[in-house]
């Protein structure tokens, strides 16, 4: 049977500045600890605390800048890229550019 979303969840980001994240899936929205597809919107000079996720990250930019660090390699993603974090990897993500950053990231 299908589930429709009639509207997002916003959850409290970590960071430097207030980040909105609107979850449509996931273990605050639905209760689908399997599954989290979100849309973020940082602001221009957000920055969170690096992390290790325990799962799969796919990020897809649509507007705006996302710098991503891994412990090894630093990218910049633009509009129309989209990047994978495997499990387990360190990760930190910012948008220090003036348009800030909107993605949607599923993991």
């Amino acid at each position: 049977m299908a589930s429709i979303i009639k509207s997002p969840v916003i959850i409290k980001a970590a960071g430097t500045k207030e980040k909105i994240i609107k979850e449509f899936f996931g273990a605050v929205n639905t209760g689908n600890k399997d599954v989290s597809i979100a849309e973020m919107k940082s602001p221009d000079g957000w920055l969170e605390p690096g992390q290790t996720p325990e799962f799969d990250e796919y990020t897809v930019v649509i507007n705006g800048e996302l710098h991503v660090e891994l412990k090894d390699s630093v990218y910049d993603l633009k509009a129309g890229q989209a990047i994978l974090i495997n499990k387990g990897e360190w990760v930190r993500y910012s948008s220090p550019n003036p348009e800030g950053a909107h993605y949607i990231a599923v993991c």
